[in-house]
Parts: C-alpha cells; sequence; structure tokens
C-alpha cells in the first residue's frame, strides 16, 4: 500500500512537472526588454523561441515570426531541441509511469513493473535535464548581454517562462527520483534455503522407517564406516 501511494505521489508531481515544461513552449514573455535607467517608456520588446513581439503604450502588439530558422542565433536552435525532446521525454515516461505502476493491471510481473516504473522515471528525469538546460542557457544570454558594458543594445530581463521552466524541471526531478527509488522494492533477493536433510526425513518418515532405525539395519548388515574405510583402498 505505501508503494501504490508513492508511486502516485510520484506520477502527480511527474505530470504536473510535464504539463509546465510543456507550457512554456507556447508561453510569450522568454524575455522582456528592460526599462533600468529609463523614465518613459513608450513601447516594450519582448520575445520567445518562435517570434519577437512590441507592445505599445496603448497596449497594441506587434509579432513577428523569425523568418529563418538557419539564420537564427544557435542558442535559440538549441533551446528549441532542447525543449521539444524534454516534451517528448516527458510523454513517454507518462505512459511507461501508467503501465509500470502498481495500481494498474498491465505491465506483466512484478519485475517486469519495477523495471518499467524504473524507465519512466530516467525518462522523466531526462526531461527535467533537457528543460534545466535550456532555461539555464537562455537566461545565461540574457544576464551576459544585461551586466555587458560594451552591448549597446536594446538590453532584455528574464521572462515568465524561464521561471516556470524551472519549476516544472524540479517537478520532474522529484517525480522521476521517486519512481527510481519505487524500483528497489521490486527487486527483492529470495531467500533460498537447502532442504535436502528434511526431504530426505520426510522420505524415510513415509516409508515407515527412521534414520535410527535404518542406521540400525545397516549395522546388523555388517556394513559399518569403519569397516567400510579399511578396504576403501583395497
Amino acid at each position: 500500500m505505501g508503494k501504490m501511494v508513492m508511486e502516485i505521489v510520484a506520477l502527480l508531481l511527474s505530470i504536473s512537472g510535464w504539463v509546465l515544461i510543456s507550457s512554456t513552449l507556447p508561453t510569450d514573455y522568454w524575455k522582456v526588454s528592460s526599462v533600468d535607467g529609463t523614465v518613459i517608456t513608450t513601447a516594450t520588446f519582448w520575445s520567445n523561441l518562435w517570434k519577437t513581439c512590441v507592445t505599445d503604450s496603448t497596449g497594441i502588439s506587434n509579432c513577428k515570426d523569425f523568418p529563418s530558422m538557419l539564420a537564427l542565433d544557435a542558442y535559440i536552435q538549441v533551446c528549441r531541441g532542447l525543449m521539444i525532446s524534454g516534451v517528448c521525454l516527458g510523454f513517454f515516461g507518462a505512459i511507461l509511469a501508467l503501465v509500470g505502476m502498481k495500481c494498474t493491471k498491465i505491465g506483466g510481473s512484478e519485475t517486469t513493473k519495477a523495471r518499467i516504473t524504473c524507465l519512466s522515471g530516467l525518462h522523466f528525469i531526462l526531461s527535467g535535464v533537457c528543460s534545466l538546460a535550456t532555461c539555464s542557457l537562455y537566461a545565461h544570454r540574457i544576464t551576459s548581454e544585461f551586466f555587458d558594458p560594451l552591448f549597446v543594445a536594446q538590453k532584455f530581463e528574464l521572462g515568465a517562462a524561464l521561471f516556470i521552466g524551472w519549476a516544472g524541471s524540479v517537478l520532474c526531478f522529484l517525480g522521476g527520483s521517486i519512481f527510481c527509488f519505487s524500483m528497489t522494492e521490486g527487486f527483492s533477493m529470495r531467500e533460498y534455503t537447502y532442504t535436502g536433510v528434511t526431504s530426505f526425513m520426510k522420505t524415510q518418515s513415509k516409508n515407515g522407517k527412521s534414520p535410527v532405525s535404518s542406521e540400525k539395519g545397516a549395522a546388523d548388515q555388517g556394513y559399518s564406516v569403519r569397516q567400510f574405510g579399511r578396504n576403501a583402498y583395497v
């Protein structure tokens, strides 16, 4: 019962983290223009992995999609690939988790279900790694430009999507770790005991002869261990 509760908690954490990671892809505010040192702000610039936009003082936004994938900066292409990989890994991890959990009736034996659960945990952990790397890389680019005194173009600050991605990464880490930890109970070692003497005793008792009577019968027939020892090498 305790393992089932632990797996349900891990599934909720992992699914919540995967949903947060998935929601960062369409989120607009990955970076927002900084107003540091500006008295009057007439427009706000913001962008994500797919487009760049500007919002004027009246609240009207004008967006423009990135025209060419090959002309993009390398870090944006890397962030796109990592985020899509994280979403796909989380999706397959959720399917494997539903198959490997003890509360489901599919997946096979307990050992097989434990292995599937561990595999789903690894998928969620890798999904969190992809999201964490993406948000950290994007944030590093923003902060390096912001604190560079030689950078004279428009400076940006961290957007809400980065914090959502970091939160989703933490949840995926926690859920995947719990799944992998719960695997240890599925691989419990079987205890093997030698039952040869017990089976021999049961066999003798079924035949109506006790071990003591068998030894006396062997002695009456003239077979002794000591005599057998003297004639063993003749």
